[in-house]
């Protein structure tokens, strides 16, 4: 078995059994463009989990696996076709496991066979696959977003150069990936190395990986780094990334050959004014006189934003990102002008950004009843960002959060769930709204406050071909039988004109026993257009009623309101009784057609 050697938690999920390498992934489909960009191969996967088992031939626990369904990337690099880039491989993968930073891409697992090397991450995909989507989009957004996604490579890069005391080495497009939520991540530890230590791996394999030679390099090659400070080659790198990022149609601006001669303002091209100083001293010639990315950073975060200063901190989606992190710190004040903020912006925000970043955190912030009197204004938006999200993922993305806010106690919530139920009232199942949320909205009905029992009300209109016989036959009308007595007249007249739009639906013992009864009692409300609704409920539940009932009970009983005190009643009822009287008179006619002595 020394052929095999297992790393990080693959001492447990990986492992050789008689049929082979037993891997703690399933790979799927493969990103081949970025082959020519790296020495991986990258892959979608799904992660594997292991559960024990014994076998007796090695005397030891083996582990199988099956798929848990968890997306994850896997790079994959072969020796047999790269032999002599086996240790720069082997360096990205030892560095990689044990650097830990939220820019930096997050290792999970890895195996290292005799021929072939496995790397398993956090699921991403390449930088370069999403730049060309970005070409087409207003130069402000995607400014915004390239000053953003620069932000977080930069302070990875600090961390590397100060807490690691490290270089990373290839800062470029092809080392930087975009996680699930759209963030950016670096990756590429191919030559992270401190390159004063002997036998650095920088100094080594800088040449093999096409490294963008630097000033220093003209003057003593690849060795130079180790005289010059750690961060001196990422500076210049990160310098030549921004130019690239912001400028991707200009392939080699001539301030990048010897003599080396400053940037002039007409190359600038469209980097952002304030960044263009700062991007300046990443290029100084001199080792030492060049601004670090930790120097980059402070600049960029500098509080008060002027021509070359904040531009990080000034950046929207940086604020906004901010925001949400602190958002149960902030005051009311703050919080609402972030929302507005996010509302404003949401139609040009990243797709991914806005729907696997600002709406998980939107939801999550909703569970804290610290945080509930945000709830009118943060529904609303969750529900607009959810119209960005596939509809393959709208269920467990936007539904099944939104659904689970219905067990909030808090009132604002509610309230704020019942005024945005018509943008997703469609997108419900019966199952989900019989069991999930009937159960936590029916409280509404008695609820002190008039206004949410109002809104309960006007809910079920919306739901109703969703809930089950028992809720609707049974549940429902015993709550609006009650709220026919309610002491607030426009619960009394929205609960009457609920029960005639109810009427198609309901079976047919419980129309007869219910239509009848509900429309009597609203004409005898004292509030006019309650009894308006009674009169229009009769007419809309007409076919719904005996022919016999028809004539002996309704006609009668709609008659009493043709000299009702209020005109718009008295008016309502004499086309209701005009309805009524022509049903009638059609069911005659026919009746004079058949045989003597047959009933119709």
């Amino acid at each position: 078995m020394d052929y095999l050697r297992t790393l990080g938690s693959a001492a447990v999920s990986s492992i050789v059994q008689k049929s082979g390498l037993n891997l703690p992934f399933s790979l799927g489909k493969k990103h081949p463009p970025f082959d020519a960009l790296s020495i991986w191969s990258l892959y979608d996967a799904i992660k594997r989990v292991s559960t024990p088992s014994f076998d007796f031939h090695w005397l030891s626990t083996l582990d199988s696996t099956q798929d848990d369904g968890s997306p994850v990337s896997v790079f994959e690099f072969n020796s047999q076709q790269r032999r002599n880039l086996l240790p720069v491989a082997q360096n990205a993968l030892r560095k990689l496991r044990i650097t830990r930073h939220p820019d930096i891409l997050k290792f999970m697992d890895a195996i290292e066979a005799d021929s072939t090397i496995y790397i398993m991450t956090e699921r991403v995909k390449p930088l370069s696959t999403e730049l060309s989507l970005w070409e087409a989009t207003p130069a402000k957004n995607r400014q915004d977003w390239l000053l953003w996604g620069l932000h977080r490579i930069t302070n990875a890069l600090s961390f590397i150069n100060t807490s690691c005391n490290a270089a990373h080495g290839t800062v470029r497009i092809s080392s930087i990936f975009l996680s699930a939520t759209g963030e950016w991540k670096l990756g590429g530890f191919e030559l992270l190395s401190d390159p004063t230590e002997p036998n650095a791996v920088l100094v080594a394999y800088a040449g093999d990986l096409n490294i963008h030679q630097i000033p220093e390099n003209e003057r003593g090659g690849w060795a130079a780094l180790k005289d010059g400070p750690v961060a001196a080659i990422d500076a210049y790198a990160l310098a030549l990334l921004t130019f690239n990022l912001f400028n991707p149609t200009i392939s080699h601006p001539a301030f990048l050959d010897p003599p080396f001669n400053p940037p002039q303002p007409s190359s600038r091209g469209a980097i952002p004014p304030p960044l263009w100083p700062s991007f300046k001293k990443l290029l100084n010639p001199s080792p030492k006189g060049r601004m670090t990315p930790k120097a980059l950073l402070d600049v960029g975060m500098a509080e008060s934003l002027g021509e070359s200063g904040g531009f990080f901190k000034g950046n929207r989606l940086f604020k906004i990102c901010e925001g949400l992190e602190n958002f149960g710190l902030m005051t009311d004040g703050e919080r609402t002008t972030l929302l507005r903020t996010i509302k404003d912006a949401a139609s040009t925000l990243p797709r991914t950004f806005a729907t696997y970043l600002i709406l998980p955190a939107l939801l999550t912030s909703l569970t804290h009843t610290t945080m509930s009197i945000c709830a009118p204004t943060t529904i609303p938006l969750v529900i607009q960002l959810g119209t960005l999200v596939p509809s393959d993922e709208y269920k467990s993305v936007v539904l099944e959060p939104v659904v689970k806010l219905f067990g909030n106690p808090d009132r604002g919530t509610r309230m704020a769930l019942l005024d945005a139920l018509p943008e997703f009232a469609d997108k419900l199942d019966k199952q989900t709204t019989s069991d999930k949320i009937w159960p936590n909205l029916q409280t509404g009905f008695t609820d002190t406050i008039p206004i949410i029992r109002e809104a309960t009300v006007k809910a079920i209109g919306l739901l109703s071909d969703k809930f089950t016989e028992r809720i609707l036959n049974n549940d429902i009308l015993r709550h609006l039988a009650r709220l026919q007595s309610d002491p607030e007249a426009p619960i009394r007249t929205n609960s009457i004109i609920l029960i005639g739009r109810l009427g198609p639906t309901l079976g047919q013992n419980t129309r007869r026993k219910v239509l009848g009864a509900a429309c009597a009692k609203a004409l005898k409300d004292s509030f006019p257009p309650a009894r308006v609704a009674a009169l229009m409920a009769c007419m809309a539940c007409a076919h719904l009623f005996e022919v016999e009932e028809l004539a002996g009970k309704v006609v009668g009983l709609v008659a009493s309101a043709l000299v009702d005190k209020e005109k718009t009643v008295r008016d309502q009822a004499f086309k209701a009784v005009s309805m009524l009287v022509q049903i009638l008179e059609e069911h005659a006619a026919k009746m004079k057609l058949l045989s003597p002595g047959k009933e119709p």
